[in-house]
């Protein structure tokens, strides 16, 4: 099994979105005026100017996952992969979430499923730091046949101090942050394996889902339940690491981050999107979560084909300078304690070099 034949074709994928971008003109808004943009579109997130300061917009949803919830009727931690997509899309251009706007779309109307998303956001956006100010509900029958959520985020940039990933070079370390399971990416193959597989998800895991780094514990009466471990949002250990880089009164400045990375659909290849001319090494990987463990090995997908697709333990990868790495691992890991150096930079071929699969370029 492997993505394509589940029905998502990642290369075609990222041919179409370049189609996209490739499409866009100019900014009506030009430099030195509100809004004008900065910086290329393509990134995590997008920026525009604000004055001495910058802002990041994005906009992301939950995806197939969606299904597999509508399935079992579980819906209670769906808000919180909407508000973690975007969330954490704006740190991997160093701003802090503010803000934050959903939008709902249905086939017909249901008062206890809008209130069940609507406390399920809630809670994400308080998770998060943020402030819900909006959104939009819409029934559409024709147009949706089951429940999409989405949204759409703002971070605030002070100073314009973007992360400068022009300083990623040779000899700089990378730290992972753990992941909480599955995330948002990849379910369509989740559900292809569970459907080939005749998997009954509603029965207890066929494995030991305990894992040290879950959002809501590891009491798991369901498979589904590990399956729809809910997206770890990295806001309290990065925003506050991003303050004290930024206040001039720690070690490590804000210089000596490089780099940030979500981890998301395209596993690996999501750290090409850094630009850098080095061969990233990942030779101490995190430990792989037992649900992806279980899913290769009940769906036959090739190793290569995990990595492309999943997070494999690691939703977020961080790039810094070597002589301050151990500063800045300490401040991860007041808040994750599972965070650690997973490799380094070398100069080489443009990539990267995986301890458990093939090169990625």
């Amino acid at each position: 099994m492997d993505y394509a034949r589940s029905g998502v074709d990642i290369t075609l994928e990222a041919h179409s979105v370049a189609a996209l971008v490739g499409a866009l003109g100019p900014s009506v808004r030009k430099s030195g005026q509100l809004g004008a943009p900065l910086g290329k579109v393509g990134g995590f997130s997008g920026l525009i100017e604000f004055g001495p300061d910058a802002l990041a917009l994005c906009t992301d949803g939950v995806g197939s996952k969606l299904l597999l919830a509508e399935q079992f009727g579980t819906w209670d931690h769906v808000g919180m992969d909407c508000v973690a997509m975007n969330a954490n899309d704006l740190l991997c251009c160093g701003a802090e979430p503010l803000a934050f706007v959903d939008y709902l779309a249905v086939p017909q109307a249901n008062e206890e499923l809008h209130a069940t998303l609507g406390r399920s956001l809630y809670r994400a956006v308080t998770t998060a730091g943020m402030t819900l100010c909006g959104g939009e509900t819409a029934t559409l029958p024709g147009i949706v046949n089951s429940v999409d959520l989405s949204g759409a985020a703002l971070g605030h940039i002070p100073g314009r101090q973007t992360i400068d990933q022009e300083r990623i070079g040779p000899g700089d370390v990378l730290i992972g942050l753990p992941a909480s399971g599955f995330h948002s990416n990849g379910y369509t193959l989740i559900r292809a394996v569970l459907n080939s597989s005749g998997t009954d998800a509603s029965q207890a895991p066929p494995f030991d889902p305990s894992w040290t780094s879950r959002v809501t514990g590891n009491d798991f009466e369901r498979l589904v339940d590990v399956l729809l471990e809910p997206t770890r949002i990295y806001t309290t250990p990065l925003v506050g690491l991003f303050e004290r880089l930024r206040s001039g009164h720690h070690s490590a400045t804000w210089k000596d981050l490089h780099g940030l990375v979500h981890i998301t659909g395209g596993g690996l290849e999501n750290i090409l999107r850094l630009g850098a001319q080095s061969t990233f090494v990942i030779d101490t990987p995190l430990p792989t979560p037992p649900e992806m463990e279980w899913l290769a090995k009940q769906g036959d997908i090739d190793i290569n084909e995990m990595y492309r697709v999943f997070n494999m333990g690691m939703g977020m990868l961080l790039v810094v300078s070597k002589n301050v790495v151990g500063n800045i691992l300490d401040e991860l890991q007041r808040d994750l304690p599972a965070a650690k150096v997973v490799g380094y930079l070398k100069e080489g071929r443009v990539g990267v070099e995986h301890a458990h699969t093939a090169f990625v370029e």
